[in-house]
């Protein structure tokens, strides 16, 4: 990492400027709000920080279903298994998916067996893997949100000019806006302010969030990572909110413009289409997702495979779903760091990287909402 990385990163972690943010923060409240942060990367950051102990009482951070590997459905996962158990197949995956739990089993457990599951990092080595192994099916799994639709686009293009006729994705791609609104529209919702997720703006931009803010008017502040950036987000929406403005804004402006990443959103476009998607613990989400156009139908894996009825399970106990949507917090969940936990896990949250529960588990997040004393 070069020293103008450092110097950068050192200036939006400096530790006088959080508290001066944090002190605006509790001068302007007056009321309660009940903020969001869509992804959840921005969730292990806030509670790395420890910035939710430094709010005031007031400003409640919900937590929502911005980690890629939760929002899997189950249906997806299982189907998952089902193809990675097939002769003749190598499965290839990003390595946050080997945990996660399908009906029966996951990932690793199929690996440990002698299945042929691969961890890459990027859908570009499967592509390779497929043009080493042509005796062999090669499926990547093709999750996340608008970050990794680009280059999965690109693995498609790729192998199409390669000439490559074993390789393949599994798609799961979903979309953040029709996430947040139906998150609003849920007759349980509680979301008063959106912290919108800035790697995924950074590709998109913000352009279809004002719609969003001026039909649920609700505030939306386009968010990075970084304590600095995080604070100046949650200070952004709070003046929004008690100045009764809804609003979007962007405390990003380093990495995120209103348009976004207009090649990377070509390659989307010209790769996948919006459909239906289901989300893990929430369900079906109109136009939520993406899949393959009509004419890269030959890369995709679940018509290749011919994998159509799959009968899930999910844990009985498990309440992933409501802290995907903001309605719950990890420590109401009865098997929260007990049945639960990194190397038993009842859901996703848990075991991704990105998690909530596991965020929760790792900075010691008690009932009390206090960090434990070690």
């Amino acid at each position: 990492m070069s020293s103008d990385t450092f110097s950068v990163l050192n200036q939006f972690r400096n530790a006088d400027l959080v508290k001066a943010g944090i002190a605006e923060i509790h001068r302007i409240t007056t009321h309660h709000w009940a903020i969001m942060e869509i992804c959840g990367g921005q969730t292990h950051a806030i509670l790395r920080s420890g910035l939710d102990e430094l709010l005031p009482e007031k400003i409640e951070l919900v937590h929502g279903p911005g980690c890629p590997v939760c929002v899997t459905p189950l249906e997806m996962i299982d189907k998952a298994l089902a193809i990675a158990t097939q002769p003749g197949v190598i499965f290839t995956t990003f390595g946050d998916m080997m945990r996660v739990p399908g009906s029966d089993r996951d990932l690793f457990s199929i690996k440990a067996a002698g299945g042929q599951v691969r961890i890459v990092y990027s859908p570009l080595d499967a592509v390779r893997i497929a043009a080493e192994n042509p005796e062999k099916q090669v499926v990547f799994f093709a999750i996340g949100f608008e970050t990794t639709a680009p280059v999965n686009a690109m693995s498609v293009l790729q192998a199409r000019s390669m000439g490559l006729k074993n390789f393949s994705l599994l798609v799961s791609q979903v979309c953040v806006p029709p996430a947040m609104q139906a998150i609003l529209s849920a007759p349980q919702n509680r979301v008063q302010g959106f912290l919108a997720a800035g790697h995924v703006c950074a590709v998109m931009g913000y352009w279809e969030y004002p719609e969003i803010a001026d039909k649920y008017c609700i505030p939306v502040v386009v968010t990075g990572f970084e304590p600095l950036d995080l604070v100046e987000g949650i200070l952004m929406t709070v003046r929004q909110l008690e100045e009764g403005r809804h609003e979007v804004e962007n405390a990003y402006r380093r990495v995120v413009s209103e348009i976004g990443n207009l090649p990377a959103q070509k390659m989307i476009k010209t790769v996948f289409e919006p459909c239906d998607r289901g989300w893990r613990g929430i369900g079906e989400i109109p136009m939520s997702g993406l899949g393959l156009r009509k004419e890269f139908e030959a890369f995709n894996a679940e018509k290749r495979f011919m994998i159509d009825s799959i009968q899930t399970k999910e844990s009985e106990i498990c309440i992933a779903g409501q802290i995907l949507q903001g309605i719950k917090k990890p420590v109401d969940c009865p098997a929260f760091g007990t049945l639960c936990n990194p190397d038993h896990p009842l859901g996703a949250t848990m075991v991704s990287s990105e998690g909530t529960c596991a965020a929760y588990l790792r900075y010691g997040r008690t009932r009390t909402g206090v960090m434990e004393q070690k």
